[in-house]
């Protein structure tokens, strides 16, 4: 992977960035030369200078990382939307509250649409900016028994983003998004482990499992955090300055439609 310095003095922030994913293009970016910040729920002891301590789930977490990277930076070049997940309970629809879907929503979707208007007038100042946000592929492909409220606000994220970039691009503002099918990030290999460990099989067969619920990868294996990075690496350079209102999947070829 090339580690050109694409991001000399880029100002950077990438949200979630202590681990998995995010972590990796963290690194990337500062492998490129980007200045990068970088926030996160917990304190996180790898994170170094550039961090913030925010939660970017609640309104409180999103006013202390911005009033942070305008103290440090001024403004932004590159915004990373990193930030997902979910805590709902598994079993469909009925078992969601109204608590649940905000909690996804808050998480998945409004995060990213606050920081965006946090940034895009200092962007749209100084004429230039890329925006990416990190979707997933099950935007596409909803686990309703597990998954559903998380599912709905990442179709949500892809279609605010191709929005955005319509309304910006002309403005010398990229916006662009990233959606991801299953990552052997470290809380990944913690899930195959887990099973392993309850049902007795290997961990090989365990990672088969996960792989067999989403409908197989006919790559045979799932993304390295790193890949990812990659791609986000480039969509964020100057080497895609043609690319906006676009998303890309890296997802091994889970989904079957095209």
């Amino acid at each position: 992977m090339s580690d050109e310095n694409d991001f000399d003095g880029k100002r950077v922030l990438v949200t979630g960035g202590t681990r998995g994913i995010g972590k990796a293009i963290v690194d990337r970016l500062n492998r490129g030369g980007g200045r990068v910040i970088t926030s996160g729920r917990k304190q996180a002891s790898n994170a170094g200078d550039g961090f913030v301590q925010a939660d970017v789930s609640t309104r409180e977490g999103i006013d202390e990382l911005i009033k942070a990277v305008m103290k440090l930076f001024g403004g932004l070049d590159i915004l990373v939307h990193n930030v997902g997940g979910t805590a709902a309970p598994g079993g469909g629809a009925l078992a969601l509250s109204d608590d649940d879907w905000q909690q996804a929503l808050n998480m998945n979707l409004l995060a990213a649409v606050r920081l965006d208007r946090a940034f895009l007038p200092s962007m749209i100042e100084q004429g230039s900016g890329v925006i990416i946000h990190i979707s997933s592929i099950q935007r596409t492909l909803p686990l309703y028994d597990s998954t559903l409220a998380y599912a709905a606000a990442k179709a949500a994220l892809s279609n605010y983003s191709k929005g955005l970039a319509k309304e910006f691009s002309p403005r010398g503002i990229r916006v662009n998004s990233v959606a991801p099918g299953y990552t052997e990030t470290d809380a990944a290999v913690g899930m195959v482990n887990e099973i392993s460990e309850r049902t007795g099989i290997s961990r090989d067969a365990a990672r088969q499992r996960i792989m067999d619920a989403l409908g197989g990868i006919p790559l045979g294996r799932p993304n390295k955090p790193e890949e990812v990075a990659e791609l986000v690496a480039f969509l964020a350079s100057d080497r895609a300055s043609s690319i906006t209102g676009s998303e890309y999947v890296i997802d091994g070829g889970t989904i079957p439609t095209i």
